[in-house]
């Protein structure tokens, strides 16, 4: 999550201030020994040897999948040596280009930016997201942020990074970025349960969990349902990698569909301790890393974590066609919602669906995820 073009996607609400800054001095040695920050699948002769996955944040509930595909021994079935999953924050994209790691998870904007603005040569094969997870955070008792008119005159924190995509929504709802006035924050909510501002731009399966811990009753304003939706979580590659490993990715994905499939028949509890055991294993294999920073993992709030973000990755379109697959309408959409937010890009050069469209025609038992 530290590619430079107008990423959206970067590190959220810390636990407190001295965490954001110690997190802010942390992102670049993350970033340079991510191998010491991994997890390694280990395979007898794996068919495709060694793969690196960059996660967009810490190895939190985000990435419940992932780990139930390591424990489960789904990446061994699926024929690779070894797996490297390598904590963010992170875009991944930076890294795809320059060949440090074969799958992204990212999301659309920070992938759509850079084809937009730099003709960057990467694909979107596959989606966990199916919404955009932001969302506009209000207090209920307080501004009461319900529908994008309630934005106009308001004092809305957004962190710089956000910017475009803050300003997506506003395109989205004809509203002029006059009629609001932005307040530069960090990712720490605590100006919105302050009253410093009315609205915080925040993410459905952090920040509005987080405050509502604190014991307020908050309001939410998703963009998925006003006006943007786009995926996230992505699986990306580059168009090189996808030319020359379309097998690879194909076992990997089938790997992935079947460790996500566990977080949705699985105990959540048992999802709970899984995040918990890999969380602090991260932990403990890079004491410098943010998952240290963050201390010990909350169970309440994995829990609601994964409950929310459930809402995200599983919808009508899944239950039909299955976990991963991106809708033509959910692609146009997409790159719509890019170009309110100021990036220009055509459906076939953000997305490339072949290969899990192709899994699920070979694979229809693999549909049903929820039985």
């Amino acid at each position: 999550m530290t590619h430079s073009p107008a990423r959206p996607r970067t590190p959220r609400a810390l636990r407190n201030a001295g965490a954001a800054a110690l997190a802010g001095a942390l992102v670049l040695g993350l970033a340079a020994c991510g191998s010491d920050d991994s997890e390694a699948a280990s395979g007898e002769d794996g068919d495709h040897g060694s793969i690196s996955v960059q996660y967009s944040w810490i190895k939190n509930e985000e990435f419940a999948g992932e780990f139930y595909a390591y424990d489960k021994g789904y990446y061994d079935e699926a024929g690779f040596s070894d797996v490297n999953g390598i904590s963010g924050p992170d875009t991944g994209v930076a890294k795809l280009l320059s060949d440090e790691v074969q799958v992204a998870l990212s999301d659309a904007a920070s992938v759509g930016a850079a084809v937009a603005n730099e003709d960057a040569p990467l694909k979107i094969v596959g989606a966990t997201f199916q919404k955009n997870p932001f969302t506009i955070l209000s207090l209920a008792d307080g501004a009461d942020i319900a529908t994008p008119q309630d934005l106009v005159g308001k004092k809305i924190g957004v962190q710089d990074s956000n910017a475009s995509v803050f300003e997506a929504i506003l395109n989205a709802n004809g509203i002029d970025k006059d009629q609001v006035e932005v307040v530069p924050v960090d990712f720490d909510p605590t100006p919105l349960m302050k009253g410093e501002v009315d609205g915080f731009m925040a993410y459905l399966t952090n920040e509005a969990i987080t405050v509502e811990q604190q014991g307020y009753e908050v309001t939410n304003l998703p963009y998925a349902e006003n006006g943007v939706p786009y995926v996230a979580e992505t699986f990306t590659v580059t168009d090189q990698y996808l030319a020359e490993n379309a097998d690879a990715i194909e076992d990997f994905l089938i790997a992935e569909i079947k460790g996500w499939s566990h977080t949705f028949t699985e105990d959540v509890q048992t999802t709970v301790d899984l995040v918990t055991k890999h969380y602090n294993e991260a932990a403990s294999d890079n004491a410098e890393g943010l998952e240290a920073v963050f201390g010990a993992l909350d169970p309440k709030k994995t829990k609601l974590g994964l409950e929310a973000q459930a809402q995200l990755i599983s919808t009508p379109d899944t239950e039909a066609n299955g976990l991963f697959t991106i809708t033509d309408e959910l692609q146009q959409q997409t790159v719509d919602s890019l170009a309110a937010a100021g990036w220009d890009v055509a459906v076939e050069d953000l997305f490339d669906t072949s290969i899990i469209d192709k899994i699920y025609e070979e694979n229809p038992d693999l549909v049903d995820y929820l039985s």
